[in-house]
Formats: structure tokens, C-alpha cells, sequence
């Protein structure tokens, strides 16, 4: 995968096209990423048992659910336009990642 944890993306496509945020988790075995503030789900929780013998109310979580990774483009920090990622080698023989349109390397 060619988005990491911590990169900010651009979302493509969806209900959230144009919003841009920062990559919380990646699950590479799914082809999916979670975005901190976007894609927003909720779910109802029912009432539970807590510490000391206490009930705890029932709610409605909200919390960032995941979206496939073909949905998000990133966004370079040097030049801030939507990329994508080439792969190429640095001098010692280390794979990284590079922006085409202003060639920063961003990070191995």
C-alpha cells in the first residue's frame, strides 16, 4: 500500500468528496483505511453493566468507519496538490516514495 499511517489524504469519491484528513489506521489485507473525521458512522449501544455495580446508559457511538483505499488520493506536504505516489530508489538501494509533481521524497 502506498498510504501510510499519518500521510493526509484527499477523499475522490463518496459522500465526503473533497474533504481531506489524516490516515489513522491502515488495513492492508482489506485495501482499506480509516480517516480521522470522515466517514462517520454511528452505532447504538445498549445499556451495560459498569464498575461497582452501576449501570451505564445506553448511547449512540459515533466513530470513523473505514473506506476502501481506491477512494482517497494523497496529498503531497511540499506542495499540497492531490498525487500519486511513485516508488523509486534511493542511493543506498531503499525503496521509497516520491511526489511526480515536485519530486519530494516522502519517507521510505
Amino acid at each position: 500500500m502506498k498510504i501510510r499511517k499519518g500521510d493526509t489524504v484527499e477523499i475522490i469519491a463518496g459522500k465526503d468528496r473533497g474533504k481531506r484528513g489524516e490516515v489513522l489506521r491502515v488495513l492492508p489485507k482489506e485495501d482499506r483505511l480509516v480517516i480521522q473525521g470522515l466517514n462517520l458512522r454511528k452505532k447504538h449501544q445498549r445499556a451495560r453493566p459498569g464498575p461497582g455495580g452501576r449501570q451505564l446508559p445506553p448511547e449512540i457511538v459515533t466513530f470513523e468507519g473505514p473506506l476502501s483505499a481506491a477512494n482517497v488520493m494523497l496529498i503531497c506536504p511540499k506542495c499540497g496538490e492531490r498525487v500519486r505516489v511513485r516508488r523509486y530508489r534511493d542511493e543506498d538501494g531503499h525503496a521509497a516514495r516520491q511526489c511526480p509533481a515536485c519530486e519530494t521524497v516522502l519517507g521510505r
